[in-house]
């Protein structure tokens, strides 16, 4: 694609993203809006208004909010019974797939902090690192696959690498299985979706300050303001400092801020403006290097941090800005905008303990590094109606509509003088510039004097997508129901480099159906099939699926699903047991068919992926609360092509087994007490199977005391038994040390 026709398409985006806007702004306009509609009132979480006794459902605006049930504003439990998108015509009892849903009150309880923790909360989730060039961040395996790329914020894919913050979000939705369907490109295992905190009725302030072990310090604000009867202002505010529990010198900080204004509170048009602006400052860790002879992470202290302070470094930022339009036509009829622009940047080196000569036999580690200057814009917008209408006396349950985005990547990296580790080997003359350091006995503070400069020519990716959807529930009756979901992508990416100009475009069909029986209200059995697309780049440069001179002329991995599942809703509710098996299958994998880092690929892969999984969510008895699982996963690499001897082996990042547990329990009204436990099995790092990291157990805790209506005390310990354990597995060099014993003593101030 040349340079004119991409400025060409990006107009087009921009006329398309305008008349979307557009034709929101219009809808808000109507003049029968404003005063004869009658006024419904929103309800408040209930962590944000202890002031009113009420047991509301909120107002359906476009996109599904949820429905929250208070009264006197006492705890409300960890089960949420709907998600954000519209997509979903159904409440989650009776949606034929397994969703969880880690909301506010978890997070809280959980002491979770940031992303990455949170997603501790659900089983069949496992955490990668490196890859994509994020030292760190976020990299979720759903089901055995990469979900990096299948990250959304309020239903809007959020492409930029990066380490995400709680402190606005309202709750997480994972959506397990392929869900190309409701999402396009990507989502092979699954996919995620985070719900900011909006403006809304009410008036409240809450004040949280947290101090902990290993120099911790946090406070978050979030303030809610009525301007009047129609609007209202919020704003939500982070800063968070602290050292990483077990790791020598290895610590960040970072802020953050979130307004939103929402017009049209009782009306039947309702626009919300949302910004959000984040910042993060850290000594990267890459962990321990592997011991090549076992395939396990040296046995070393697992406080030894191979960096350089003088020269490691991370800074991340992310900016976004959404438009959010949402009018009801009629009770039954109803018509939602979200456009969005974003900017994510990422500047970083680490050093990557490379033990490429064998240094490590030897006693040595080489300090290479990783590095990367990136950032990523997106423009993107939604435009849906939803609604209900009834045809030859059976209901049906439908949304429609189209997704237009732009993705655009400027990535380039540092040149760092390290020396030549990896073909020599660390000598003396190594260790005097530093750029080799001792295996059992690393020193940070080394006085390393290298060379750095920033590449000139950077690498930029693009990526333009049109998308189609529609999803129906058909209720045959009471008990019998049925659902479709058909979506339709046009996707281009290309990349430009000074040595080569690669594009890829293809357009992909997916869809999904499902058969749906209640034996009863409260319970539903289904049968469910759905595919999933996944085209060369689509990390659009920014994540670990890259277009290459290997893959650029490949077409989509094709993915085909099939489960079994049943839900069940107890205690009127309060509680949601939920279990499937599920056979996720992809018969045209992107593999190697020659030997070399960079070999041509082919689509002749086969894999699968089998298990099942069952989860609870609620309230287990009145002062009784849980949340958590277990996921079984038979992730088997059937044909890898030119590497015919990897045939059978296990998926990388993916553990067998894997638990959740979180529980607390209401001693009296005041006093809370409750813990945690978690397992993963043994995950391999590569597709040889040769590089690992072993099962570990892990351990919290939590208690808190509401001191009156305005003060709670809450103290957490994460990892109770301050176990050294590994939590990720890089395809080589290094596995990441997860962090050891930490205690959080907090005071939340709410009025």
């Amino acid at each position: 694609m040349t340079t004119a026709q991409r400025r060409n398409g990006r107009i087009r985006l921009g006329t398309q993203v305008l008349g979307s806007l557009t034709l929101g702004m219009a809808i808000s306009a109507l003049p029968v809006l404003a005063a004869e509609q009658p006024q419904v009132q929103t309800e408040p979480h209930h962590s944000e208004d202890k002031s009113k006794e009420h047991h509301k459902s909120h107002r359906h605006q476009g996109d599904r909010k949820l429905e929250h049930i208070e009264v006197n504003g006492d705890y409300q439990g960890y089960n949420t019974r709907r998600v954000q998108s519209g997509k979903f015509t159904e409440d989650l009892l009776n949606s034929a797939k397994t969703v969880t849903v880690i909301n506010q009150d978890l997070m809280k309880d959980m002491g979770a902090e940031s992303f990455s923790d949170a997603l501790r909360a659900t089983p069949g989730i496992t955490l990668g690192t490196g890859e994509g060039g994020n030292p760190y961040g976020d990299r979720p395996f759903i089901r055995g696959y990469d979900a990096q790329s299948s990250t959304f914020i309020n239903g809007m894919r959020d492409v930029g690498s990066q380490n995400r913050e709680t402190f606005n979000i309202e709750q997480i939705e994972v959506l397990k299985g392929p869900s190309s369907v409701y999402n396009g490109r990507g989502a092979v295992g699954g996919s995620i979706n985070i719900v900011t905190k909006k403006a809304r009725a009410g008036d409240f302030i809450t004040a949280d300050v947290t101090l902990g072990t290993d120099a911790l310090k946090r406070g978050t604000l979030d303030v809610n303001k009525e301007l009047s009867d129609e609007t209202a202002f919020r704003i939500n505010m982070m800063s968070h400092d602290a050292d990483t529990p077990g790791r020598d010198q290895v610590s960040g900080n970072r802020w953050g801020v979130a307004p939103s204004l929402t017009f049209g509170l009782t009306t039947a048009t309702q626009v919300t403006l949302e910004y959000y602006h984040f910042e993060s400052h850290d000594i990267p860790d890459y962990g321990i290097p592997y011991d090549q002879s076992s395939g396990r992470p040296a046995k070393v202290d697992e406080d030894n941090f191979y960096g350089l302070l003088n020269r490691d470094f991370r800074d991340n930022g992310d900016d976004t800005a959404s438009v959010i339009i949402n009018h009801d036509f009629s009770d039954t009829l109803h018509v939602n905008s979200t456009t969005v622009y974003s900017r994510n940047t990422n500047h970083y080196i680490v050093t990557n303990p490379d033990d490429s000569a064998g240094n490590v036999a030897n006693g040595y580690v080489w300090r290479n590094t990783k590095s990367r200057d990136s950032a990523t814009k997106t423009l993107a917008t939604q435009l849906q109606l939803s609604g209900e209408v009834t045809l030859a006396g059976m209901p049906n349950r439908f949304a429609v509509g189209t997704e237009l985005s732009n993705e655009r990547t400027s990535n380039r990296s540092y040149s760092v003088d390290t020396g030549n580790g990896r073909n020599a080997g660390c000598d003396d003359a190594m260790l005097d510039s530093y750029n080799c350091t001792l295996l059992s006995d690393p020193n940070p503070h080394d006085p390393w004097t290298g060379a750095i400069s920033l590449s000139s020519a950077a690498t930029v990716t693009e990526t333009d997508t049109r998308s189609l959807y529609a999803f129906n529930t058909l209720e045959l009756s009471d008990a019998w129901f049925i659902n479709g979901g058909i979506r339709w992508d046009d996707y281009d990416t290309s990349s430009e480099s000074t040595t080569a100009t690669l594009n890829n475009s293809s357009d992909f069909f997916n869809y999904q159906l499902s058969v749906l029986y209640k034996p009863a209200d409260n319970g539903s059995i289904y049968a469910a099939w759905g595919t999933s697309s996944n085209p060369p780049g689509t990390s659009n440069g920014d994540g670990s699926d890259r277009l290459g001179d290997n893959n650029d002329d490949l077409q989509p991995e094709d993915t085909k699903s099939y489960e079994i599942g049943s839900k069940w809703e107890l205690f009127h509710g309060r509680l949601l047991l939920n279990g499937s098996l599920f056979q996720i299958e992809k018969n045209n994998a992107r593999v190697a068919t020659e030997a070399g880092r960079n070999a041509p690929q082919a689509n002749i892969g086969k894999q699968k992926v089998k298990g099942f999984e069952i989860g609870f969510s609620g309230d287990i008895m009145r002062h009784w609360h849980g949340f958590g699982g277990y996921t079984y996963l038979d992730a088997t690499l059937e044909s890898n092509g030119y590497n015919i001897e990897y045939d059978g082996n296990r998926f990388p990042n993916t553990a067998k087994h894997s638990v959740s547990l979180f529980s607390t329990y209401d001693i009296t009204e005041q006093l809370t007490a409750g813990a945690g436990a978690y397992y993963m099995s043994k995950v391999y790092g590569n597709t040889a199977n040769t590089l690992w990291i072993p099962s570990y157990w892990r351990f919290d805790m939590m208690s808190s005391y509401r001191v009156n209506d305005y003060l709670t005390l809450r103290f957490n310990v994460q990892n109770l038994t301050d176990k050294r354990y590994y939590d990720k597995a890089y395809a080589s060099h290094f596995a990441n040390v997860a962090p050891g014993r930490l205690a959080m003593l907090s005071a939340e101030v709410h009025f």
